[in-house]
């Protein structure tokens, strides 16, 4: 399921809005060890981009 969430999330990268919906729908479905290797990649491959959105989608996770 993560690399299932993988290629969605670069398939959607061109679009704020469905990125952050599909990172959201991609963290319900994965387990804590899923979750945390997911947050690396999000942030290697797309830091520059969606920082604002990883930030605030895994920082309600961690709570």
């Amino acid at each position: 399921m993560l690399e299932y969430s993988k290629t969605i999330l670069q398939k959607v990268s061109f679009n704020r809005d469905l990125f952050k919906k599909e990172l959201n729908k991609a963290i319900r479905f994965l387990k804590r060890e899923e979750i945390v290797l997911l947050q690396i990649w999000c942030i290697v491959s797309f830091n520059d981009k969606y920082a604002d959105i990883i930030r605030e989608v895994f920082r309600n996770i961690t709570r």
